[in-house]
């Protein structure tokens, strides 16, 4: 069994998570714009909570294709109250979605438990912080930045060459001072991959168990999706729900994911159908 703790709370991980994602950004490919106010986002929190979230993934900067970067003072001023009123009002568990070092002391400070990280804490000074807050960490793979990732992506063999990279990582991490056991990977779906590398990541997630440690799938609403079907971001429901279900039966024990109500259910009837016998 997995178990994840951060100061005075635990999750478990025997069953799969819903993480959902509330941008408080103006750009994010799916959402940008929806939850930029601070009433919105609070609202947006309380819905997923209520939907099944275990965990509320706040971030304030857009790391799609070509993305503007935002300055550390822009990012605490959308994030920080966010985080404040989910902590004060509901018991769930609250993520940082940044690469900066400040953000990630504020953040915790004001009550995130989880940092997560599209740069798996490779900017200067982000593995000194991940280690003083000592809370858990989730380490994204990605090829590039994202404002360049998606010009070119290449790999010998797409799963050894993750798998490289999160054995140094991790290593790293460790040598920081920080514990295996709260450390969190994820392969970063759509981060420098093409449409053959993301669909060889689903087919072949399983890869990455022997490294025993808990996986997170973030293919929400993706490219990955909209290019297979020549579907709109808007119109990736039905293609988000199939990816995930694979993907927690690859191993997966946390999605990231916009729509939590139908994500839940998904795993509700996964779930019943791997433990429930004798249904009437």
């Amino acid at each position: 069994m997995s178990t994840l703790t951060s100061g005075n709370k635990s999750l478990d991980l025997s069953s799969p998570v819903v993480m959902g994602i509330l941008n408080a950004t103006p750009d994010s490919f799916s959402d940008g714009g929806q939850f930029n106010s601070i009433a919105a986002a609070c609202h947006q929190a309380d819905v997923m909570v209520a939907q099944g979230a275990k965990f509320i993934d706040i971030g304030g900067e857009s790391t799609r294709p070509g993305a503007n970067a935002v300055s550390e003072a822009d990012e605490l001023e959308r994030v920080l109250p966010l985080i404040e009123y989910v902590a004060k009002h509901h018991d769930v568990w609250i993520s940082i979605d940044t690469s900066k070092p400040e953000v990630m002391r504020a953040a915790v400070n004001a009550g995130a438990d989880l940092i997560n990280d599209v740069r798996a804490l490779q900017e200067p000074g982000a593995i000194e912080a991940a280690s003083e807050l000592n809370v858990p960490v989730c380490l994204m793979h990605m090829q590039g930045q994202p404002r360049t990732m998606q010009q070119a992506p290449a790999y010998d063999d797409v799963i050894k060459d993750i798998n490289q990279f999160f054995k140094h990582r991790i290593e790293a991490c460790l040598e920081a001072g920080m514990k295996r056991e709260n450390i969190v990977l994820d392969p970063g779906f759509g981060f420098g991959k093409s449409l053959a590398h993301n669909y060889e990541l689903l087919r072949r997630l399983s890869e990455f168990k022997p490294l025993g440690l808990p996986l997170l799938a973030g293919m929400s609403r993706k490219s990955m999706f909209g290019q297979l079907l020549n579907r709109d971001v808007s119109q990736r429901l039905s293609a988000s729900l199939a990816g995930n279900m694979l993907a927690v039966q690859a191993g997966a024990s946390i999605v990231r994911v916009h729509d939590v109500q139908e994500t839940a259910d998904m795993l509700a009837v996964l779930h019943a159908t791997n433990h429930y016998q004798g249904i009437n």
